[in-house]
């Protein structure tokens, strides 16, 4: 028995299943740039950034330097009753940033939910507003007003707080309204104005939260006056835009904030998943009125930890001194052409799309039909994890590859990893799949 079967053995006798989405029975021991390494000693290719956390590479040693500094200088003080200078340093580097030149403030938190999570809460009492809107298949968090904002199909099957609204997203490839783009005019951001806003009328509406690029809900890139459009729908009505960059921002999209391609500034912008290089930090850049809207209203012990804070610093840093935004629009560019090149020959591909080094690879079983090939999706993922590539997929129907690879990850790696993706879908294609080692792993 292999030493990642006995960890996952004891793993299911000590841990709750509530914890866990998995794709293939692997363990992780040790990882570096864009490596991981299990239990076994088996090297792989990380296409996902640990879902999109890593995006400067694991272990990046600017990051483990600061680190260490903070470790011997402060391990810990609450943010809550005691500040600490680390996490005021990030506030100010964060408001600095962050597009729009209003009076901004930041909270912090330590995960993408809770981040959103002050959404929820925060963003009613700012207003003096009951409802907030969101979209079909979104996918902002775990906890009670992060999973009632959202659309996304795991956290659909909860019954959330009332007073939030979904309205359709720009799913070009699986169009509600069975139109084409552009010659729809945008009919979703016409429905959403003349339909959705009749029933949740704007004068009580606090704030609309979107994700520029949904990732969750299957990689899907709106098109390009969809976010200004929005913007414009809620400067007329008073509503305040919120923009969920938690799993986006940070250079993913060629960008340091993925909302920039739209030369848009939101009142707030939500941040998690890369700010800290996989330290725990989150949080929510915005207005300094609504982030001043209640005192103590949305507070953790741990929030602004500052061993979290100096990674965060180190990792903005890096970013943007090394031009990493730049590096990845060119390097996902790359993929995004290599994915089209298995696109012609692979009919199991229904889409390619992405921004940056975001990209999705949707699977239907008919590209006239577009039946969700949602087993098949697992049994790529499963495959390429067998030939020593980390992906995942996503999507309403789990049937979309996403493919989030680290941001610095060398050419080479790029090149070995997209031949793997290929030998996976071809053996996919003839059946060379252990169907029953996949069962386990299909669908979340």
């Amino acid at each position: 028995m292999s030493r990642a079967c006995e960890y996952l053995k004891r793993e299911e006798k000590y841990i709750g299943k509530t914890i866990g989405i998995r794709f293939y029975p692997i363990v992780v021991d040790r990882a570096e740039g864009s490596k991981i390494w299990d239990v076994d000693g088996r090297e792989y290719i990380d296409f996902s950034s640990q879902w999109a956390v890593t995006n400067i590479g694991h272990n990046n040693p600017e990051v483990i330097e600061a680190v260490k500094k903070q470790l011997d200088r402060l391990v810990f003080s609450s943010h809550t009753t005691f500040p600490n200078t680390v996490a005021i340093e990030l506030a100010e580097k964060l408001v600095e940033i962050t597009p729009g030149e209003f009076e901004k403030k930041a909270w912090f938190g330590l995960t993408g939910s809770d981040a959103n999570e002050f959404i929820y809460k925060v963003m009613p009492i700012y207003s003096g507003r009951r409802r907030l809107l969101g979209f079909q298949g979104s996918y902002h968090g775990q906890t009670m007003g992060a999973l009632s904002l959202s659309g996304h199909k795991a956290l659909t099957r909860f019954i959330g707080f009332p007073n939030t609204v979904k309205a359709p997203y720009p799913y070009c490839y699986r169009c509600p309204f069975k139109q084409s783009y552009p010659e729809c005019g945008l009919l979703c951001i016409e429905f959403l104005e003349n339909n959705v806003l009749e029933n949740a009328p704007s004068e009580d509406l606090a704030a609309i939260i979107v994700e520029p690029i949904q990732s969750d809900g299957g990689v899907i890139v709106p098109p390009p006056e969809f976010i200004p459009r929005l913007y414009e729908i809620c400067r007329d009505r008073e509503i305040s835009l919120v923009v969920d960059e938690v799993k986006v921002g940070f250079g993913r999209t060629g960008r340091f904030f993925a909302v920039e391609h739209s030369n848009v500034a939101p009142d707030a912008i939500t941040i998690a998943k890369p700010m800290a290089s996989g330290l725990p930090l989150s949080a929510v850049v915005g207005r300094a009125e609504i982030m001043d809207a209640a005192s103590a209203a949305h507070l953790f012990t741990s929030s602004a930890h500052p061993v979290s804070c100096a990674a965060s610093l180190a990792t903005i840093d890096f970013i943007l001194r090394e031009n990493i935004p730049e590096k990845a629009a060119k390097t996902g560019a790359y993929i995004l052409k290599r994915l089209n090149e298995v696109y012609e020959e692979h009919p199991l591909i229904g889409d390619v799309r992405g921004r940056g080094m975001i990209l999705g690879v949707e699977l239907v079983k008919d590209r006239r039909s577009k039946e969700p090939a949602t087993f098949e999706t697992a049994c790529l993922v499963y495959r390429a994890y067998e030939l020593g590539l980390l992906i995942t997929y996503v999507g309403t129907y789990s049937n979309v590859v996403e493919i989030t690879p680290p941001l610095t990850i060398r050419m080479e790696e790029v090149d070995k990893a997209m031949e793997i993706f290929e030998k996976a879908l071809n053996d996919v294609e003839k059946g060379l799949v252990d169907k029953e080692k996949v069962k386990k792993f299909a669908g979340w």
